[in-house]
């Protein structure tokens, strides 16, 4: 920057100096020829007037010889037609010539010539153009020197405002670097100094501002993107990008395509850039590494380089599958209770009918409808145990220490029977006395309807196999059996209300299909979980895992 403004300062004073130089060298020379040129012309004038009033006798070459003499000039008489008669000299150089008529009586009708050589003058000229071109050039190198003087000084100043530009927005930055004089720059330097201050305040804020904005919109749990008018990514915040699988944090001005591959988005991003209209909530499902369901508000935004979009993503996956849920679980409450209800209104009208007064069928119909009140009983009972589980009574209920060898143990008594009726036999190979928290009377009951379902859906003469053990500091219980087994493709179901992977069989020993679903809430409600591996055909093994207590409690 600085060699870049000598440069120019410096040939521009070069060609501005040497072109008023030479213009000024060309009009001196001009000036001092035509000065002497004319000096020359008016001395000849009054040598030939002198000349031409003197008589000049018989011998012309001595008057031309004694005139010549005496005014150091070229004299020569000629006739009217140009013809000469007498010359002081017959060289052929070129000379400035002037004529006058003589009045001598002795020559009638002649003149007189007199002449000057030019080469005086062209010797003066060209002297006087190499004295031009030595004060030229002297004052071209102390006008050179001046100048650099001057560039210096001034690309120092330059320099020293730049300087203090570029550190503008540093608060220690001295003022007394920049220059002080009272010409333009002085006056700029001034007015940074003035301004400086404010500027630093106004980017200070403008900092403050957008951390807040960027922490806000990072730490949204609704995901939010943002593009420009090529749709490129600008911002996008953590939460959309981990839903998305994408790294984090997300580069600006990667493409959009090349971010979320999805027509749907696409599309709304594109309709609010062209017509620069918001667009209502719509609902979009977006596949990453998981599908994954948003409701989507889009608006433009104004930015430095054009019209940009903005998104807003609120992710309803959850909200999606919760209405799922509530929707399989109406129909599965209506299919369940539908069976029960037409059986008991069934038999009942049968007997009203006059079954009633049948004595070999009167009492089988009322032992079926017994049957069927025992079922929805049952149903009753296990759903308000479900809700009673997910209440916030019950979550807010302080757990207590509680033995898994003494809850095992409490639900083999009360399956037992059940199992000597099925000839299914029960092993214990491990039973460890190791305490969990949690809430005794839950706990035995999870196990019941996991030892109920392992004796239930077994193969006659089967195995039911439990085990309680330690691994580090989490207690495991396990409990396997040789029955019937679950296809794998049924093993994500089936901890979901009233799904029964076989459902003929599950009413047939008496199942409500809710069983497992009060298993799983009871593990999660004390920290656990239950991990299921099974083949059909050869049976199915539940592994519960709890965080056990590092020693047992002490009972006082």
């Amino acid at each position: 920057m600085r060699a870049r403004i000598f440069r120019r300062f410096l040939w521009t004073g070069f060609l501005l100096f040497t072109g008023t130089l030479l213009i000024l060298e060309i009009y001196l020379e001009r000036f001092t020829a035509d000065y002497q040129q004319a000096e020359l012309k008016s001395r000849l004038a009054a040598v030939a007037s002198v000349l031409a009033a003197e008589p000049v006798g018989l011998d012309r070459n001595q008057f031309v010889l004694r005139a010549a003499a005496q005014s150091g000039l070229r004299i020569a008489i000629l006739t009217s037609d140009g013809t000469v008669l007498a010359d002081s000299r017959g060289d052929g150089h070129s000379e400035l010539s002037l004529t006058r008529p003589l009045a001598s009586p002795e020559s009638p009708a002649s003149t007189v010539r007199v002449s000057a050589p030019l080469q005086p003058l062209a010797d003066a000229v060209i002297g006087l153009r190499l004295r031009l071109f030595a004060a030229a050039l002297v004052s071209t190198l102390l006008a050179g020197a001046i100048a650099l003087l001057f560039v210096r000084s001034f690309s120092s100043r330059v320099d020293r405002l730049r300087q203090y530009v570029e550190g503008l927005l540093d608060p220690q930055l001295p003022d007394n670097e920049l220059p002080s004089a009272d010409d333009g720059l002085g006056q700029l330097a001034q007015s940074l100094r003035r301004t400086a201050p404010r500027i630093r305040d106004l980017v200070e804020r403008l900092k403050v501002e957008g951390a807040q904005r960027e922490a806000i919109l990072s730490s949204m749990v609704e995901g939010v993107l943002a593009v420009d008018k090529d749709l490129r990514v600008t911002f996008c915040n953590e939460s959309l990008a981990r839903t998305l699988g994408a790294r984090v944090p997300v580069p600006a001005g990667v493409p959009l395509t090349h971010f979320v591959r999805d027509p749907g988005l696409l599309e709304i991003m594109t309709r609010v850039l062209t017509s620069g209209v918001s667009m209502d909530a719509q609902r979009l499902t977006l596949a990453s590494t998981e599908a994954y369901s948003f409701e989507v508000l889009a608006s433009p935004l104004e930015g430095p380089t054009g019209r940009g979009a903005l998104a807003i993503l609120h992710d309803i996956t959850k909200l999606e599958m919760l209405e799922r849920v509530r929707k399989d679980f109406v129909a599965n409450v209506s299919h369940e209770l539908r069976t029960p209800l037409a059986s008991i209104r069934g038999y009942a009208e049968t007997l009203l009918d006059g079954a009633l007064n049948d004595s070999e069928y009167n009492r089988k119909f009322v032992e079926i409808i017994l049957a069927h009140s025992i079922r929805l009983n049952n149903i009753a009972s296990d759903l308000l145990v479900i809700s009673d589980l997910e209440s916030e009574k019950s979550a807010q209920a302080q757990p207590k220490p509680v033995s898994l060898r003494a809850s095992v143990e409490s639900a083999l008594r009360t399956v037992e029977s059940g199992a000597r009726v099925r000839q299914i036999q029960i092993v214990t190979d491990a039973m460890e006395d190791i305490h969990v928290m949690g809430h005794e009377l839950r706990l035995e009951q999870a196990f019941v309807n996991l030892l109920d379902n392992a004796v239930k859906f077994n193969k006659p003469n089967g195995e039911v196999r439990i085990e309680v053990k330690r691994v580090e500091s989490a207690a495991v219980v396990s409990v396997a059996d040789t029955g019937v087994g679950i296809p794998s493709e049924e093993v994500p179901r089936i901890f979901e209300r009233f799904y029964r992977v076989d459902k003929a069989r599950s009413r047939d020993v008496g199942g409500t299909g809710l069983g497992l679903s009060i298993v799983r809430h009871v593990v999660e409600q004390m920290s656990g979980s239950i991990v299921v591996q099974s083949q059909l055909g050869k049976g199915s093994k539940f592994t519960i895992t709890f965080p056990a207590l590092s020693r047992e409690p002490v009972v006082l």
